[in-house]
């Protein structure tokens, strides 16, 4: 008797152990189906490596999205842009500047009030007179405040565009 009782929890020790591989094939499976770049025959460690890595790739995006976000905010800066903080007067935002180095690629950022009278022709004057082509421009409106984002590069790639120049030019206008 006691052999049999052996042999069926043998039993039921092979079907858990099959249900537990069945079961980590299948998330394996599903797991390959989440990642970008889908390979045909991928061994589980290679599939939970490329996954490792793309986990800590957005990351990284989700930081540097984060930062972009604060930069567009204004409530921001570092060693390559300069932000002037916004604040409210009488009900208006006063506009946000952030000006932004790109090597030969100038990113020109202001936030501005719908309310506010801000000459966008006078930001695009000053970049034409330092020697730097505007080569796209967008804007947005969101709630009561208008973004606009200006990138204009060197008319001369090798003299480039004086961004601290630009930047003191650009942050005079908005006072």
């Amino acid at each position: 008797m006691p052999r049999r009782g052996r042999s069926s929890s043998r039993v039921d020790r092979n079907a858990l152990e099959r249900d537990r591989r069945q079961n980590m094939k299948e998330l394996f499976s599903r797991l390959g189906f989440l990642l970008p770049t889908p390979l045909s025959k991928r061994s589980s460690p290679e599939l939970l490596d490329q996954a490792t890595t793309h986990v800590k790739q957005l990351g990284q995006r989700v930081e540097m999205l984060k930062q972009k976000k604060q930069l567009l905010e204004g409530s921001s800066t570092d060693d390559q842009t300069t932000g002037i903080r916004d604040h409210m007067m009488g009900g208006a935002w006063s506009p946000v500047l952030t000006v932004s180095d790109l090597g030969s690629m100038l990113e020109v950022c202001v936030k501005s009030g719908s309310n506010k009278k801000f000459m966008l022709h006078q930001v695009i004057q000053v970049l034409v007179e330092e020697a730097a082509q505007v080569v796209a421009l967008s804007y947005s409106n969101v709630g009561d405040r208008i973004f606009y984002t200006i990138n204009a590069e060197a008319v001369s790639p090798r003299i480039g565009i004086e961004t601290s120049r630009v930047r003191e030019r650009l942050k005079e206008l908005m006072l």
